[in-house]
């Protein structure tokens, strides 16, 4: 009887954000546990990559969504939105 585990991003969306002038990425994680190559149980984890993020720890598919959604204006408009709450 093998065991065996797995990760994969299942699913990575842009959620539009505020007025809709900015987006934030959130990225759902499933780990999948396999018994034998069937699937017996599958968990879930979230996250969330602003505008202003760190992508460094993300895979590549996450990488490739944040730059293509984290446009020079929606940095902008997240800046500014960060500015008008400090105010």
């Amino acid at each position: 009887m093998a065991l065996t585990e797995e990760t994969l991003n299942d699913k990575i969306e842009a959620v539009s954000q505020g007025d809709g002038t900015w987006s934030c990425v959130q990225v759902r994680t499933a780990t999948i546990i396999k018994r034998d190559g069937t699937e017996i149980n599958r968990t879930f984890h979230r996250h969330v990559v602003m505008p202003d993020g760190d992508l460094s720890g993300e895979d590549a598919g996450v990488v490739a969504v944040c730059n293509a959604v984290f446009t020079d204006e929606v940095k902008a408009a997240y800046a500014a939105h960060l500015a008008s709450l400090e105010g």
